[in-house]
This record gives structure tokens, C-alpha cells and sequence, in this order.
């Protein structure tokens, strides 16, 4: 019996993705219905003194084809926000080395949801954002998902001054931390 040597084939590599190869392809996701989960956390030391969920009101991930223009935006409400409205908006997405991890500085807002936004100046409006970095693990990632679990800290002393966002008396805290786990979709 003699060993025949069969010539192998090598494929073409596959064609280029469109948009940054670390997030889904280009367009525009959201969240479904209890597919992003969020827990506020206030800490004082090592010691957790408030521990509570928060509904997402809105989700939102804008991936375009070039990397600058991709966009994550989370708004949050829930009894320890009194009636306001937490906001995060990404200025940027930036991978890690291999894509597994991603941070996205942003900026963190707490606007009421009763009253009226317009009397505002837009001074005041950027007193009020606190500048924040959300760091992403990717979980999945597909064509058209991407499920992520993350993490947002904070000292509480500025967050307070800036946005007015006020804990009750009994529950100290010296940090701020916000946990969340989105599965981001393409409703298309």
C-alpha cells in the first residue's frame, strides 16, 4: 500500500467587513424590552450602602462604517433618581487589543423629567455633565447582536455637585458605580 499526497486547496480570504471589525455591522440598535439590565450601586469604603436596579428608558448603539462616528447612549430612571432621568452618551468607542473589551468615555447627565429643559442655558447644561468612562466586556458578539457587561465608577462628592444627583441621608457614599448588561440588536 503506497501513501498518495493530494494537493490542498487554500481559500480566499474572506472580504473585508464593512465598519470596525470589533463591533456588528453598520446601523442601528437597540435594546429590547428587559434586555438591558442596570444596578445602581453606592459605595462608602468596601461597603456597599444602596444597591438598586434601574429601568432602561431608552438604549440606543450607533455603528457606521468608520470608527469615529459609532455612538452608545443609555438613559436610566428609577426610585433612587426621584423621578430624573440618568443619561450616559458616548463620545468615542475604542477597542482594547483584541476586541474582547471596549471603553467608551462619555458623559453622565441627570436631567428632571418634569420640568421644563428649554429655560436652560447651555452653560448650565454642561455644568451638569460629569465626564465618565463605561468600560465594555463583549460577551457575543454577531452580524447583528452585540450582548455586553459593564461598569461606570464615579466619586460621589462631584457627581453630587455637579449633576445634583443626592442620596438619601442614611445611605453615605463616597462612590458611585453603575453595572450594566445590554443585549444591543438590529431590528432590521
Amino acid at each position: 500500500m503506497t501513501a498518495e499526497t493530494l494537493p490542498t486547496a487554500v481559500l480566499p480570504p474572506p472580504p473585508p467587513r464593512p465598519g470596525p471589525s470589533w463591533l456588528p455591522l453598520p446601523g442601528a440598535y437597540t435594546a429590547a424590552p428587559g434586555r438591558c439590565i442596570a444596578e445602581l450601586t453606592a459605595r462608602l469604603g468596601p461597603v456597599p450602602t444602596l444597591r438598586r436596579r434601574l429601568t432602561a428608558a431608552r438604549t440606543a448603539l450607533t455603528v457606521t462604517p468608520d470608527a469615529e462616528g459609532c455612538l452608545l447612549s443609555l438613559e436610566l430612571t428609577g426610585r433612587p433618581l426621584r423621578g430624573r432621568t440618568l443619561g450616559f452618551v458616548s463620545t468615542s468607542i475604542t477597542p482594547e487589543a483584541d476586541g474582547s473589551r471596549l471603553t467608551v468615555p462619555g458623559e453622565l447627565a441627570l436631567d428632571d423629567t418634569d420640568t421644563d429643559t428649554d429655560t436652560d442655558t447651555d452653560s448650565d447644561a454642561d455644568d451638569a455633565r460629569v465626564p465618565a468612562t463605561l468600560t465594555l466586556r463583549v460577551v457575543d458578539r454577531a452580524d447583528d447582536l452585540l450582548l455586553v457587561l459593564g461598569d461606570l465608577r464615579l466619586p460621589y462628592g462631584p457627581l453630587r455637585r455637579r449633576t445634583g444627583l443626592t442620596l438619601s441621608r442614611i445611605r453615605p457614599a463616597d462612590r458611585i458605580r453603575l453595572l450594566v448588561a445590554v443585549e444591543f440588536t438590529c431590528p432590521a
